[in-house]
């Protein structure tokens, strides 16, 4: 490709609007241009970093046995109102009607699609197992679209879906996934950790998201750097900090706490650690009746340590919290407590609560916590002495940097991370809904098992970005760069000597399997060079009369201080094996 062939718009400054990195710097490179809040036209440069990444997404799909397909982008209500998604799934999903009055939706994913499609073409174990995917566009109506492609409202995304006869078989579609995308997020070039998730309603333990390591990122990857233990912050393991309970050796005291009613305030104020303070959370759980009346509410306590913060996601897989849970009223709290919030514990209730206990407290001693007395806090609190062992023991906290790995083998770490892909084990939970079945060996109907596997293809280039960029602009993998190299002769139009060099040169490199671009625009070399630092091109070579009188070129990398000077008859050797490495 030569440049005077193709579509360059770079801007020296972003527009007002862009919020990260990522957005700025394809704005300023041509890669995007907004047409509306969080809708796109992605430009030539941009577009060729997406075909780049779905042509590798597809050679490892079909290598591990995936079949593409395509399911359109508006499908039919009915197959959403078969799961209760149709209503279910809030204002995010966009519903249309056509000129029948007839409902739609733009799909935000395809589950219902792929499994109507399944209950009709798969019939029998003998056609089993089968992994359909595609790669296709996406709407998601994101109430506030920002960060330009990393939550944009219509996007790309490469969703696939297995079906299996049994759950062993699913399991080994999911594993067959998981290592297709390791494969996948290898020849990205990025950097990535594929950590343990959380699986929701659905339950079950298989479900990983692919996380590209990014200082911005949203979420928090915890791992151990001396094993191969990673997962995300709602489902990392808490382990309790305490190997077993001390012996009670203070007396419980009321003690006054004026106007302190945070537990760092209550440990400033007597002098001790924070992590000796316990911390009062209050939830609560309906029943309804059939009309969807509530007929009885149940108020729980959950204790952390002070230092610690409650992990809602584990709260709700404490058994009677499972089916939903919401932070209690303070009408109900000073029932049950005769307090207001800020000085509550576990000792002298008003009303019976359930009092739920990380690990960590369930092994304390001599602790403090709310006396439900407003100003006033217990000291030397004890577990069996001064008041009975908690209902539950569990789970319930966020872990922090240095607590053990919860293998045994080092220390956790946390790191800020882009989810872009994530492989999950549906079970029966769409076939049920659908009643995707097929007949087994003994010919009777049974629901297949299902996994799902997703990549954000167009949050890939923003995760890419996040993750690989300086002060002069972006810095791709040359994966998936939008072309590997540049060359760029230096008074071409001057001289025939340094045209005749550069054609040759990237006529040689094409030959030799290189994306190349000849940038024959005529710019001076301070705009050249800034516009493919901008763009992020791997390898530039410099084609100038000094240099060729010299029998030298010069290459640099686009993470180089410097360039090299490398001999003519070398560059596109030498070139090729930057591009590999």
């Amino acid at each position: 490709m030569k440049a005077t062939q193709f579509f360059i718009s770079t801007l020296k400054e972003a527009p007002a609007d862009a919020e990260v990195v990522s957005h700025k710097l394809m704005m300023r490179a041509g890669m995007i241009k907004r047409l509306g809040a969080g809708i796109y036209n992605y430009m030539p440069m941009g577009l060729r970093v997406i075909r780049k990444v779905e042509a590798i997404i597809r050679e490892e799909m079909n290598r591990a046995g995936a079949i593409e397909l395509l399911m359109p982008v508006v499908q039919p209500a009915e197959l959403w109102q078969e799961t209760g998604r149709f209503d279910k799934m809030g204002p995010e999903l966009m519903r249309v009607k056509d000129r029948h009055e007839r409902d739609f939706i733009i799909q935000p994913t395809s589950e219902e699609v792929v499994t109507d499609i399944a209950r009709q073409e798969l019939r029998s174990y003998k056609q089993l197992p089968k992994n359909f995917y595609h790669i296709q566009t996406k709407f998601r109506d994101e109430r506030r679209p920002r960060f330009g492609v990393m939550r944009g409202r219509e996007f790309t995304m490469k969703d696939a879906y297995s079906f299996d006869r049994d759950e062993a078989g699913a399991a080994k579609s999911y594993d067959a996934m998981f290592a297709a995308y390791k494969r996948i997020f290898d020849r990205f070039g990025l950097e990535y950790r594929a950590v343990a998730a959380d699986t929701g309603a659905i339950g079950g333990d298989l479900s990983h998201e692919f996380q590209v390591i990014a200082e911005t990122g949203e979420d928090a990857i915890v791992y151990c750097p001396t094993s191969e233990y990673a997962a995300n912050i709602e489902l990392a393991e808490a382990v309790s900090l305490l190997a077993e309970r001390a012996a009670p050796s203070e007396a419980l005291t009321q003690t006054p706490t004026p106007g302190k009613s945070t537990c760092a305030d209550v440990a400033e104020l007597l002098g001790r650690p924070l992590a000796q303070t316990v911390k009062s959370l209050v939830l609560a759980t309906d029943e309804l009746n059939e009309a969807g009346d509530v007929v009885k509410s149940t108020v729980w306590l959950l204790l952390v340590r002070g230092d610690h913060d409650l992990n809602e996601v584990k709260a709700g897989k404490v058994e009677g919290l499972k089916g939903g849970f919401r932070f209690a009223t303070v009408a109900e709290i000073e029932e049950h407590f005769g307090c207001k919030p800020g000085y509550l514990g576990p000792i002298g209730l008003k009303k019976p609560v359930k009092i739920v206990a990380d690990r960590t407290v369930a092994n304390m001693a001599d602790f403090i916590c709310g006396a439900n007395e407003v100003d006033f806090h217990l000291t030397g609190v004890n577990w069996g002495r001064d008041l009975p062992e908690p209902d539950v023991v569990a789970d319930i906290r966020n872990v922090v940097e240095g607590n053990p790995s919860p293998d045994g083998q080092g220390v956790l770490a946390i790191q800020r991370g882009i989810e872009v892909g994530h492989v999950f084990f549906l079970g029966t939970k769409y076939s049920k809904a659908m009643n995707a079945t097929f007949l087994d060996e003994k010919g009777k109907p049974a629901l297949m098992q299902m996994g799902c596997y997703g990549i954000g293809v167009t949050r890939i280039l923003g995760a890419a970005i996040e993750q690989n960029h300086d002060a002069r602009g972006i810095i791709w993998p040359a994966s998936i760069a939008p072309f590997q190299a540049v060359v760029c002769p230096i008074g071409m139009d001057r001289s025939e000597a340094v045209k005749e060099a550069a054609h040759k040169l990237y006529e040689e490199l094409q030959a030799a399997g290189v994306d190349v671009l000849l940038d024959d625009r005529g710019e001076r070399p301070g705009a050249m060079f800034a516009d493919w630092e901008l763009i992020g091109v791997p390898v530039r070579v410099v084609v100038s009369d000094r240099g060729l009188k010299e029998g030298q070129l010069e290459v640099q990398g686009r993470r180089d201080a410097e360039a090299s000077k490398v001999a003519v008859a070398d560059v596109g050797a030498f070139v090729k094996a930057r591009l590999s490495v």
